[in-house]
């Protein structure tokens, strides 16, 4: 019905192939693409431990999250998404995760959703995250907004209703009508969605980009393990964080996300390089 929308444009200047691509794959579930790989843990602890010594504390999700938001941000295509046969450039990089007060079996997780420029420093965008897992755990006092939008969705609208509404958003969305609000305020509406399951001690899995929304990126850390490796035409064993990535492959072709995880795998080999902010980001031009 319309192209404009409150979390980006309409890019116009595609090639046939990726014109035609939306039509034949509807569905997010239909276009994902599944990969895993590892990082090297080396590089992550040794920076780690550097910044422990000047009294600034970093995980690798910290690592992670800084990594993923500075690769989109020299690779403008990553932060295209997919709705009604259309595709769409985003203003801005949104990251959105779920933080658990404890790891008991009774803790309720809240979803966070962090917008930035894409220009920031690993050390800006801890600081960010920090804030916001503080706000939402030890510091919390009542609901967010996300929260309070699920609650009143779930909560105060009658359960025959609840399936009615909901297609409604969902139709709202597609046709690109959805209020700006619910946008803001939906985690579904981001650049990435990533999960750290290296903190429950389990292995990454391959998650599904929601079909609500415009999620292309799911991003899944897993428990870190020895495995072989062959270095100087040795085999050695090194510590090494597997990972699962799951794609929405209709935005942009294999190459241009192949080429993508190899300056991503290059951004990982040394963290410290995170540090240098950017001077701008690569607009996407089409």
């Amino acid at each position: 019905m319309f192209n404009k929308r409150p979390d980006g444009r309409a890019i116009k200047d595609l090639e046939p192939m990726q014109m035609i691509m939306p039509y034949v794959m509807k569905t997010r579930t239909d276009s994902m693409n599944m990969y895993e790989d590892t990082f090297a843990c080396e590089p992550m602890d040794a920076y780690i431990k550097e910044k422990a010594a000047e009294g600034i504390n970093l995980s690798y999700m910290h690592i992670i999250i800084a990594a993923v938001v500075r690769l989109i941000a020299v690779r403008p295509q990553l932060n295209r998404f997919c709705m009604n046969g259309k595709i769409y450039a985003r203003p801005k990089i949104w990251v959105s995760f779920v933080v658990h007060p404890t790891l008991r079996d009774e803790s309720v997780g809240t979803t966070i959703k962090l917008c930035f420029e894409g220009t920031e420093t690993i050390l800006e965008i801890a600081e960010k995250i920090n804030e916001a897992i503080a706000r939402e755990t030890i510091n919390r006092k009542g609901e967010n907004g996300t929260d309070q939008l699920l609650r009143t969705l779930m909560k105060k609208i009658p359960g025959p209703f609840i399936k009615l509404v909901i297609n409604t958003l969902l139709w709202m969305d597609k046709h690109s009508i959805l209020p700006k609000k619910i946008v803001e305020l939906s985690p579904f509406h981001t650049s990435f969605f990533i999960t750290n399951l290296k903190s429950l001690g389990i292995n990454h899995i391959y998650h599904h980009v929601y079909e609500f929304g415009t999620t292309g990126l799911f991003f899944a850390m897993g428990k870190e393990k020895t495995i072989p490796v062959v270095k100087k035409g040795e085999v050695v064993n090194e510590k090494h964080m597997p990972f699962g990535l799951v794609s929405d492959e209709r935005y942009c072709d294999g190459l241009y996300f192949a080429l993508a995880l190899r300056e991503l795998r290059k951004i990982m080999r040394n963290p410290a390089s995170l540090e240098t902010p950017l001077e701008a980001k690569v607009e996407d031009d089409k």
